[in-house]
C-alpha cells in the first residue's frame, strides 16, 4: 500500500483528493500549518513514497527547505496555468530533487465562481469581463489527475494544463449557476477601472489585481488532458453548479422549535441550506403537510422514537422539485417523499427513499400524499388484506389517513362505511364511501369483516364491531386486532402516485403557508383539523 503526504488536505483540491486516494487504497497522511515545520514535516515523511505539494505562500521562500526534506520521494506539485515567477522557480525545485515529479497546471477554477454567491443571491452578477471565454475545472478532475499522478506510472516530468471540458463565457457561467439553483441570474458588467478600485479597496495587492484583470481579458486554453490522464471525460460546469447549489443559495427559511412546549415553540427561522451527502439530493421544497403525530413531537412525547436533539425542524412529508441529482434523479425531476425536516426552503433526502411526484395535481396537493397515503395502504393491503366483497368499517374517515383508506378500500373491492362528524361527512362520502355513520350521533356499526381504526379515542369493548381489527393509533385489546406504524415504503408510494395519477385516488388539500404551522397545531389540539392541510415553504 503506497502512503502518500498530503499538503493543504482541507482545501478546494485537497479533500477530494485525500477522499480518492483513500477510495483507491492508498494510506493517507496529511499536513497544513506543518508543512513549513521541519520537525513536524519530517515526522509526517515517515515511511511516504509519494507527496502532493501545495505551496500556501505568494513567494518561493522557504519552499528549498520543504523540498530538500521531502528529498528524493515521487512529487506532484500543485501550479497554476499563470506560471507566475515563484510558481515556476518552485517547479524548478521540484525537478531538481524530487525522484519522480509532475506538476499540474489547473486554469480556472469553476470554484473561482463561488466569489460571486452573495451577487447570485441578488440575481445580478457584476464583474468584469462578462464575455471572457474559460474551461473551469471542477476541482475533484484536478483530484483525479493527481491520484494517477500519485500513485500511477507514466508521470514523470510531465506538466498537465487541466481545463473543463469546454469553453465558456462568464456570462454562461453566470446563467448556469441560476439554472441549477431555480433561479434567473443576469450579468452585468463592470468596467475593469471600477473593478480594480473595487479589489484594492478589499485589500488585494495591486499586482494580483493587474494580472487577474490581464487574465480575465484574454480567452483561456481548452484541453483534453483529464480525459487522457484520468480516461473519464472532464465535468462540466453545469454539473459543478449543480453540486454546489447550497453554496450559492446561503439561507432558507425553517419551522423549527427549540424546546417542548405548546404550539408558540414554533418559529420560522433562518439557517443555512442543507448540503446533499453521497446518494443524497437537494430538493427545493414546494410544500409539507401536517401530521398530528407533530403535535407529540413537539410536546416532547416522541422522544424515545425520534431522539432528543433540538433545535429541530418540523415536516416529515415532502413534495419539491430536484436541484442537484442523485441515484437516477435530475435536476428538475418533481419528487415526493418522507423525510425528517421537510418544513423548510430546502430539503436532503436520499435518492432511494423517493417517489416522482404525480403529475395530475399541483405539488402542493402532492405533499399530502406519502405519510397519510402510505400509511392508509398499509393499512388496507398489508394488514388488513381487504379483497373484493369485503365489508370494512373505517373509524375516523374524515382525516388525513381516513380519506386515503376510503378510496384505497373501494379500490380494492370492499364495502366501505364510515365514521365521519358533520363538517367531514360529505368529503368522506363523495370519495366512495357506501355508508357513512355520524360517530357524534350514533355507535359504531357491528358485522364487519374488519375495523381500521384511525382515531385515539376507541371504545374498550369491540368484540361485536368486526372479525378483525387494524389501528394506527392505540392497541386494541383483541386477540385479532394489530397495531402498526407505518414504514417508509418508495415502492408503495410509487403505485399510489400511480392511482393518483389514473385519477382512482383523489387528492384535496388545505393549502395553508410555513407561517401558519404554530396556528395548524392549534387547531388540531382543539379537534378543528379536517383532511389534510399542506404548507407552501418554497423560497
Amino acid at each position: 500500500m503506497t502512503r502518500v503526504l498530503v499538503s493543504g488536505a482541507t482545501g478546494t483540491i485537497g479533500r477530494p483528493l485525500v477522499k480518492q486516494l483513500k477510495e483507491a487504497g492508498a494510506d493517507v497522511r496529511t499536513v497544513t500549518r506543518q508543512l513549513t515545520d521541519p520537525v513536524a514535516l519530517a515526522a509526517a515523511l515517515d515511511g511516504v513514497g509519494a507527496v502532493f505539494l501545495l505551496w500556501p505562500f505568494a513567494s518561493a521562500e522557504g519552499a528549498r527547505e520543504v523540498l530538500e526534506l521531502i528529498g528524493s520521494r515521487r512529487v506532484v506539485y500543485l501550479s497554476s496555468a499563470a506560471a507566475r515567477p515563484y510558481e515556476v522557480e518552485i517547479e524548478r525545485m521540484v525537478a531538481r530533487t524530487a525522484r519522480e515529479w509532475t506538476v499540474l497546471r489547473p486554469h480556472a477554477f469553476a470554484a473561482n465562481a463561488l466569489r460571486w454567491a452573495e451577487q447570485v443571491r441578488t440575481g445580478v452578477v457584476r464583474q468584469p469581463y462578462g464575455d471572457a471565454v474559460l474551461s473551469p475545472i471542477h476541482e475533484r478532475d484536478v483530484a483525479a489527475v493527481a491520484v494517477r499522478a500519485l500513485l500511477g506510472e507514466g508521470h514523470h516530468g510531465a506538466v498537465h494544463t487541466l481545463t473543463g471540458p469546454r469553453p465558456l463565457t462568464q456570462r454562461e457561467q453566470a446563467r448556469a449557476i441560476g439554472a441549477a439553483i431555480g433561479r434567473p441570474v443576469r450579468w452585468e458588467d463592470e468596467p475593469p477601472e471600477e473593478a480594480k478600485r473595487r479589489l484594492l479597496g478589499l485589500g488585494w495587492p495591486g499586482p494580483a489585481v493587474d494580472g487577474m484583470l490581464r487574465a480575465l481579458a484574454e480567452p483561456g486554453p481548452s484541453t483534453g488532458t483529464v480525459e487522457e490522464v484520468t480516461g473519464v471525460p472532464a465535468t462540466g460546469f453545469e454539473t459543478w453548479a449543480s453540486e454546489h447549489a447550497a453554496d450559492f443559495l446561503g439561507t432558507m427559511r425553517a419551522a423549527r422549535f427549540h424546546e417542548y412546549g405548546d404550539a408558540s415553540v414554533i418559529r420560522v427561522d433562518e439557517v443555512p441550506v442543507p448540503r446533499p451527502g453521497p446518494g443524497e439530493v437537494l430538493i427545493e421544497v414546494a410544500a409539507t403537510s401536517f401530521n398530528p403525530s407533530e403535535v407529540g413531537l413537539r410536546m416532547g412525547l416522541l422522544r424515545d422514537v425520534f431522539g432528543g436533539t433540538l433545535p429541530r425542524t418540523l415536516g416529515w412529508d415532502v413534495a419539491g422539485t430536484v436541484l442537484t441529482g442523485a441515484g437516477g434523479l435530475a435536476p428538475g425531476d418533481r419528487v415526493i417523499g418522507r423525510i425528517d425536516g421537510a418544513a423548510a426552503g430546502y430539503a436532503v433526502a436520499k435518492a432511494s427513499t423517493l417517489a416522482r411526484a404525480p403529475r395530475r395535481i399541483p405539488l402542493t396537493a402532492a405533499a399530502a400524499v406519502p405519510v397519510a397515503g402510505l400509511t392508509a395502504w398499509q393499512a388496507v393491503f398489508e394488514h388488513a388484506r381487504i379483497g373484493p366483497g369485503s365489508r370494512v368499517l373505517i373509524n375516523g374517515a374524515g382525516g388525513g389517513v381516513g380519506l386515503f383508506a376510503v378510496q384505497l378500500a373501494k379500490h380494492a373491492g370492499a364495502y366501505v362505511v364510515a365514521t365521519a362528524g358533520p363538517r367531514s361527512a360529505a368529503a368522506v362520502r363523495a370519495l366512495g364511501a357506501d355508508e357513512i355513520v355520524d360517530y357524534t350521533a350514533a355507535p359504531l356499526p357491528d358485522g364487519n369483516d374488519v375495523l381500521i381504526n384511525l382515531v385515539a379515542d376507541f371504545p374498550a369493548s369491540v368484540t361485536e364491531l368486526a372479525e378483525e381489527f387494524v389501528s394506527v393509533t392505540r392497541p386494541i385489546d383483541h386477540p385479532r386486532a394489530v397495531r402498526f406504524v407505518a414504514r417508509d415504503d418508495p415502492g408503495q408510494l410509487a403505485d399510489l402516485v400511480a392511482l393518483v395519477d389514473q385519477g382512482v385516488v383523489d387528492v384535496e388539500t388545505d393549502v395553508r403557508t410555513l407561517e401558519s404551522l404554530a396556528d395548524v397545531h392549534r387547531e388540531a389540539e382543539r379537534g378543528l383539523v379536517r383532511g389534510k392541510i399542506t404548507l407552501t415553504v418554497a423560497g
